[in-house]
């Protein structure tokens, strides 16, 4: 038997999410869905294909590599690299048909140099301006004069112009706005320039569910197809998400007032108290910085106490529990829940950093599976599903 440590993921929970966002968005709108870091921890072709069924019209991935898989499982819709590849890598993206960002004309001085001609195939790109996030793109308009004469080639089909905003999350919007006015001037700069571009873009997943005046031609939408989404600040959408996390107990124990849990006593019982022990740790991507956090077990929570190991961690349980418990990390056990929001919280983070942490030792069963495949050996095994049982 394997260990009993496993995401549950729900990819129709994702696809009735891109369908919610799609309808507050303006008609004519277009939807990239971003499915980079597995999608996000939920797995890649898994939510690609949902998204394909909500009828997302493009997809977008970080690197290379996430693009390959997508296209080597069965993925057709158009895909976006976000992330700059090398100009010899070029034929792969082409035989591929994947769309490359560009930021500069030091890139296409390179590629002709390496690929002098595409013999007859087009190259499709967007191009990448830097308006205030200080990580990749263009930042003036002498380097999109730049960038003209190479995009005007023939060979060259200029599918998008974007940016991405830095502070779309926050309740004071000034640097939003400064950075909205300035991809303004720069796509009627591009405009004036003549490229024929097909679509404008600059709103991620917050941007585009709190201001719908920013969707443009197309929005690419990531954490909120997954349910993440500050709902105080945008307007009400129904969005759910779709993972949750779930171990059992491998040990229950009573330990005594004062008796000391885990490395370094980092936590020392101030009564007697149950103690439960549950096979998930940093190495499957459950940091140090969950300590505090709360679990599920029999319906009820316990907090994660003393310092979380590379394989175990242990929970202050509510009352005597049994080896073989379910334990709810993120999700629900009758009315209690331990939620996306409250975890970050905890971290300090957003929600995407708690499941793109999920390690390839933490399988994943998909809704109405029986059964859940183990990454790294192919071996099957039932995770129990029990109810909860209230002390």
């Amino acid at each position: 038997m394997l260990r009993e440590t496993w995401a549950e993921i729900e990819p129709g929970r994702i696809a009735d999410n891109l369908r919610a966002i799609r309808g507050t968005l303006p008609a004519g709108v277009k939807l990239m869905a971003v499915v980079k870091a597995n999608g996000y921890g939920h797995g890649d072709l898994e939510t690609a294909e949902a998204a394909r069924q909500a009828g997302a019209d493009y997809l977008a991935v970080a690197f290379l590599e996430e693009a390959l898989r997508l296209r080597a499982g069965g993925a057709t819709l158009p895909i976006l690299l976000l992330t700059p590849i090398r100009p010899e890598q070029v034929e792969l993206a082409l035989a591929q048909d994947l769309m490359l960002t560009v930021t500069g004309a030091e890139w296409f001085r390179e590629l002709r140099r390496q690929v002098p001609s595409l013999a007859g195939r087009k190259l499709r790109v967007h191009v990448k301006a830097d308006t205030g996030l200080g990580r990749i793109g263009f930042r003036t308009e002498a380097e999109w004069d730049a960038l003209v004469p190479w995009l005007a080639a023939p060979d060259i089909d200029v599918d998008g112009f974007y940016t991405h905003f830095a502070t779309a999350g926050q309740a004071d919007t000034a640097y939003l706005e400064r950075q909205a006015r300035q991809f303004a001037a720069l796509m009627e700069r591009s405009k004036a320039s003549g490229i024929a571009i097909r679509h404008y873009h600059c709103a991620g997943s917050v941007a585009a569910l709190r201001f719908p005046g920013l969707a443009l031609d197309m929005v690419r939408i990531g954490a909120a197809m997954y349910g993440f989404y500050p709902g105080h600040l945008a307007p009400p959408v129904e969005l759910e998400p779709a993972l949750s996390l779930h171990s059992t107990l491998m040990q229950a124990k009573r330990v005594r007032r004062g008796d000391y849990i885990g490395y370094d006593n980092a936590y020392r019982a101030d009564a007697d108290e149950w103690i439960g022990t549950v096979p998930i740790g940093y190495a499957d991507g459950w940091s140090q910085r969950m300590q505090g956090a709360a679990a599920l077990v029999r319906g009820q929570r316990a907090e994660i106490v003393g310092k979380i190991s590379m394989d175990q961690l242990m929970l202050r349980l509510p009352g005597p529990c049994a080896p073989g418990d379910r334990v709810t990390l993120i999700g629900r056990q009758g009315g209690e829940r331990v939620s996306f929001a409250e975890l970050a919280a905890h971290i300090d983070g957003p929600s995407q950093a708690i499941t793109t942490a999920l390690t390839e030792r933490v399988a994943k069963i998909y809704a109405s599976a029986k059964e859940v495949r183990c990454p790294w050996n192919n071996a099957y095994f039932q995770p129990q599903r029990q109810e909860p049982t209230v002390i």
